[in-house]
């Protein structure tokens, strides 16, 4: 990969690995080296997509993705609330089982992207604390396992927390990083 090279989906997952290295650097270094690239690559794959996202000539982002992801998997409407929506789905071969969701408004404008389940696929069975792993479930996976559970701010854009309560009422309060889990904890979550 060279640094004025094609951007597309290899250095996409590059991108989403640089912001899960603070939450679980071993992981991120073992996926790095299964798709091949250097600790370099990572960073510069960082560094052009802040670029993109930041440039005075940026596309807006729905077109970003297209341009680097190419034309989604799978397109449908969506009705949250009362907004009608686009999701937009890409495969990220790093997690065959997981699809980069887009969510769309009318006129285009995401509010919206993170890791999800693909359709089809089984999602992993949680019971117990003990099934809260790195990297095996999504924000829904785990708000739907553990109720009640309310999102919290995350600390940075792509950084989700999700409070839930454990079996025996037992509070916790897990931290994604685009969706996808990367630690919890057993404890009352901040008063926002």
């Amino acid at each position: 990969m060279t640094a004025n090279g094609p951007f597309g989906p290899l250095q996409f997952q590059l991108v989403l690995l640089r912001r899960m290295a603070d939450h679980q650097p071993e992981l991120v270094d073992e996926a790095r080296r299964e798709l091949g690239a250097s600790l370099a690559e990572m960073r510069e794959a960082n560094r052009r997509w802040q670029s993109m996202v930041r440039s005075p000539r940026a596309r807006g982002s729905l077109s970003r993705y297209r341009s680097v992801l190419g034309e989604p998997e799978l397109a449908f409407q969506r009705v949250v609330g009362d907004l009608e929506c686009d999701a937009l789905l890409w495969p990220v071969p790093l997690w065959p089982d997981l699809r980069f969701e887009v969510m769309a408004a009318p006129g285009g404008a995401v509010w919206n992207e993170w890791l999800v389940r693909a359709p089809g696929a089984a999602g992993p069975e949680l019971r117990a604390a003990e099934d809260l792993r790195p990297w095996s479930c999504t924000v829904d996976e785990v708000a739907r396992a553990f109720p009640p559970a309310r999102p919290l701010e995350g600390t940075a854009p792509t950084r989700l927390g999700l409070a839930f309560t454990l079996p025996g009422g037992r509070p916790g309060v897990a931290e994604f990083t685009w969706g996808l889990l990367q630690r919890w904890s057993e404890q009352r979550p901040r008063p926002e």
